[in-house]
């Protein structure tokens, strides 16, 4: 369980570093848009797919992006780049904290985790990563998913644009997998409106979008 710890430590870091509201960073030096002051534009449907919850029940990917405002993140749980798997937990964990002090944002709000890694990130493991959201029982619900197969997960990967391969070092101390970073934000009717890599992924941001799309006329 090392490497859950080191995930774990890692996400809170980052998580902690942009707890507070508008606060620039190194990294994120700018001012945010104020939510609903711009449009986010729907860049194409997001995909459907069979998953396993943490739980081992068979879900389908669709469940989790139509009815609320969701932010998906793919991940595996061996990686330990810092700027990479654990950053993005980091972000979807303050997400997770801001909407359990705000209840519109914990009513409209879904966080996902999917592994790309079904081989390694068990329903078991990913149960276990699941500790990030049982700390705040009224925020928004945070799932963490992985998929039966290779062969269930491929077409998810590639309808979503998620580039993973093995690095010719298995036993690099970042993990053994190459992998884009990727974060999709998708709307109530399950159209992805934005798609943040490690240059944009601010959670400063990502919140100011989600917001955005809360004030959306329309809902369904």
């Amino acid at each position: 369980m090392k490497t859950l710890a080191t995930i774990l430590a890692i996400a809170a870091i980052s998580a902690a570093a942009h707890a507070a509201d508008n606060a620039r960073t190194a990294d994120y030096d700018y001012d945010l848009p104020v939510p609903g002051s711009y449009t986010l534009p729907v860049i194409k449907p997001a995909a459907d797919g069979a998953l396993l919850d943490s739980t081992g029940k068979p879900r389908r990917l669709a469940e989790l992006t139509r009815g609320r405002i969701t932010v998906v993140s793919f991940i595996y749980t061996r990686c330990a780049a810092a700027k990479a798997c654990p950053y993005a937990t980091g972000v979807l964990m303050q997400l997770h904290r801001d909407s359990a002090e705000d209840a519109a944002l914990a009513k409209e709000l879904r966080l996902v985790s999917m592994s790309f890694d079904p081989a390694n990130d068990t329903p078991e493991l990913m149960a276990a990563y699941s500790r990030l959201a049982s700390q705040h029982p009224t925020a928004a619900p945070w799932h963490f998913v992985t998929t039966r197969s290779q062969a269930e997960l491929q077409p998810i990967l590639a309808a979503y644009g998620q580039a993973v391969d093995k690095k010719q070092n298995s036993l690099d101390p970042t993990g053994p997998l190459n992998h884009a970073l990727r974060v999709f934000l998708i709307d109530r009717k399950g159209c992805i409106r934005n798609i943040y890599s490690s240059g944009t992924l601010d959670p400063r941001l990502v919140l100011a979008d989600v917001r955005t799309l809360m004030m959306e006329k329309g809902r369904p």
